[in-house]
């Protein structure tokens, strides 16, 4: 039968429209942008343009978008260049559900001498802007943030966070690879001083990303070189995925409001599906206040990743690290006070533009007669 890709906050295929927008860049327009030649200039314009594109998407200017290799590198280059702009102020406020890409960059930062404070998440998913509030004092320099948390989609509160930050003279940084191009996601309604975009996350391909910086924020680069992106991220820049990352973020703007209607309500009826036929299940994160693709369920007295194999035709997440011979409940979920055993059996959904309305049925069908086989495995083991 034919898959069914629900992994969509893991990555995503590249849209057919960015490919061929990309494509040229690959063949005849190969030039290097910072060549004085036509070749230089058009790839100058090229990056130039997507520059403009991603800056419309986010509702800043062209010229506070400096491109990465991804979302890693940006959130990496925002909180570990803003942890040294003022050695007055070098303790980091973030919160126990951070990306990995956050969370080590502040486990880094901790054993170069600086302070790290976590904010707990509320059960629901939550990050209390008061208790942020409460923990930043003169010595914060920087709040760190996700935005839409990846394994259980909860929208946090950017704006009230950032306020509070900024009353008390501290940066703000969102990791926004999961929210860009599924909400909208606007730099100055946020109150956001850095922002990371993940390429891939939104239909561009794998390898390359942006970080926002606010005009005026004179954070020091990871690499040492040229002057390419106005000397924050030096190297040749990677023309042909920057052309591809512009194109996906043009799109994004087009399709955003329509294509999260569709989602959110294909999402409603998974859930719904699945709460038919598998008592018990349960919905991890806000009910509400989260991205409208994606759906964390905890199916009862199973493991996630015995579900999935025994339904390959669903290609899903479990969000636990499994090892050869034991398995690891997600950090986030037990952050969230979800006991070890219950949070094994997470599954993550996510939805995107190649889903349909058929995908849904069969999904859930699928997924219920997996979880009645697994469940049955431990009477079947007794009897023999």
């Amino acid at each position: 039968m034919t898959p069914i890709y629900f992994d969509y906050n893991a990555t995503t295929p590249v849209d057919p429209a960015v490919l061929e927008a990309m494509l040229p860049y690959l063949q005849g327009e190969f030039g290097n942008p910072s060549s004085a030649h036509g070749l230089g200039n058009r790839a100058h314009d090229a990056i130039e343009s997507a520059r403009a594109e991603v800056a419309t998407l986010i509702g800043a200017a062209p010229d506070e978008i400096i491109f990465t290799s991804g979302g890693t590198e940006a959130s990496n280059f925002a909180i570990r260049g803003a942890a040294r702009i003022d050695e007055k102020r070098r303790d980091v406020v973030t919160s126990t559900i951070e990306h990995p890409a956050t969370e080590a960059c502040c486990a880094y930062l901790e054993g170069e001498g600086h302070k790290v404070t976590r904010v707990p998440a509320q059960a629901d998913g939550l990050i209390d802007p008061a208790r942020v509030a409460a923990a930043i004092d003169n010595k914060t320099g920087l709040v760190t943030i996700i935005h839409a948390q990846n394994e259980i989609g909860t929208i946090q509160p950017i704006a009230e966070i950032a306020a509070a930050a900024r009353c008390r003279g501290a940066l703000v940084h969102v990791d926004s690879a999961q929210s860009v191009g599924k909400i909208a996601v606007d730099v100055e309604e946020l109150g956001a001083d850095l922002l990371s975009i993940a390429g891939h996350k939104l239909y561009a391909p794998k390898g390359v990303g942006v970080l926002y910086i606010r005009r005026g924020i004179a954070l020091p680069p990871l690499l040492l070189g040229a002057g390419q992106e106005r000397g924050r991220r030096p190297g040749t820049e990677n023309v042909p995925y920057i052309v591809a990352l512009g194109a996906a973020c043009r799109i994004a703007g087009a399709l955003l409001e329509r294509e999260a209607t569709r989602l959110s309500t294909l999402v409603g009826e998974l859930f719904d599906a699945l709460e038919r036929d598998i008592p018990g299940i349960v919905l991890v994160g806000h009910p509400t206040r989260r991205l409208p693709n994606t759906l964390n369920v905890l199916f009862p007295n199973v493991s996630g990743r015995k579900i999935l194999e025994q339904c390959p035709r669903v290609m899903a997440s479990t969000g636990s690290a499994c090892h050869a011979d034991s398995e690891k409940p997600s950090a986030i979920l037990t952050a969230l006070g979800i006991a070890h055993d219950r949070a094994l059996g997470a599954v993550r959904l996510s939805l995107g533009r190649g889903t349909k309305q058929d995908d849904i049925a069969a999904a859930a069908r699928a997924l219920a007669e997996a979880w009645q086989r697994v469940a049955r495995e431990p009477a079947v083991a007794a009897a023999e």
